[in-house]
C-alpha cells in the first residue's frame, strides 16, 4: 500500500478475502429451526461460529486458485480496448504467484493452461 502499487494491493486484499472466505463454516438450516425463542442464544458473540483452521497446502490452493482465475479472465479479454484491464489482470497474478514460488518466478511457469 505505501508503495502505492495499486496490482499488489487489489490481489492481496482479493486472496486475503478469499482466504477468509475459505476459513468460514458453513450455517446448517437445521441448527436454526425449531429453536424456541426463549432458548436462543443472545449477547455479544453468541452468534459467532468458529472458524476452520486452513492448512499451508489449503492456503497455496485458495491462492494459486485466484491467480488462476486472474490469468483465465485475462485471456478472455483480447479486444484491444481491454488491454489495459487484461494486463492488470496478468500483474494481480504475477503478484500472487510471487508470494507463493518466490521473485524470480512468472505466470505462465506456475498455472496451467486450461484447454
Amino acid at each position: 500500500m505505501r508503495a502505492r502499487d495499486k496490482a499488489a494491493v487489489s490481489a492481496l486484499r482479493s486472496a486475503l478475502a478469499a482466504l477468509d472466505n475459505a476459513e468460514a463454516v458453513p450455517v446448517g438450516e437445521a441448527e436454526l429451526r425449531g429453536v424456541a425463542l426463549e432458548h436462543a442464544p443472545v449477547g455479544a458473540g453468541a452468534t459467532e461460529a468458529a472458524r476452520r483452521e486452513l492448512s499451508e497446502d489449503h492456503v497455496v490452493d485458495v491462492v494459486r486458485a485466484e491467480a488462476a482465475e486472474r490469468l483465465e479472465a485475462a485471456e478472455q479479454l483480447s479486444a484491444p480496448a481491454h488491454a489495459g484491464r487484461s494486463a492488470q489482470l496478468r500483474a494481480e497474478a504475477a503478484v500472487l504467484l510471487r508470494f507463493l514460488d518466490g521473485p524470480g518466478t512468472t505466470a505462465q511457469d506456475t498455472v496451467p493452461h486450461r484447454p
